[in-house]
């Protein structure tokens, strides 16, 4: 994981494989790099070359902790890893960068 702040968002890259054992290790990370940002995360995914349900939990977790901070999570890129495991479950839109619906996107998770 690497994290380069931004004006007001803080950008994260992530790499290798998302699951369990590195979802709890880059829990606590993610959390200072969200509390740093003033409006949220933007993440890079395109280098993570697998995710599993486990990742996803994370991801999520992320997600609801910056809606109830009144931040966002935006992924900005994935790679077919991501891709094909936000389609599956229809969770595109709650890290998209448009503002659509917040406390629909709330309720969802």
């Amino acid at each position: 994981m690497s994290c380069a702040p931004g004006d007001d968002r803080v950008r994260v890259t992530l790499r290798g494989e998302l699951d369990l054992v590195s979802g709890n290790r880059l829990r606590g990370r993610l959390s200072e790099a969200l509390a740093a940002s003033a409006s949220g995360l933007d993440l890079h995914l395109s280098g993570l070359s697998f995710c599993d349900c486990a990742g996803l939990s994370v991801l999520m977790e992320l997600r609801r902790r910056a809606l109830s901070e009144s931040k966002t999570v935006v992924i900005q890129d994935t790679g077919p890893a991501i891709d094909r495991l936000l389609d599956l479950i229809g969770a595109q839109d709650l890290f998209s960068p448009s503002p659509s619906r917040p406390t629909q996107m709330h309720a969802a998770v």
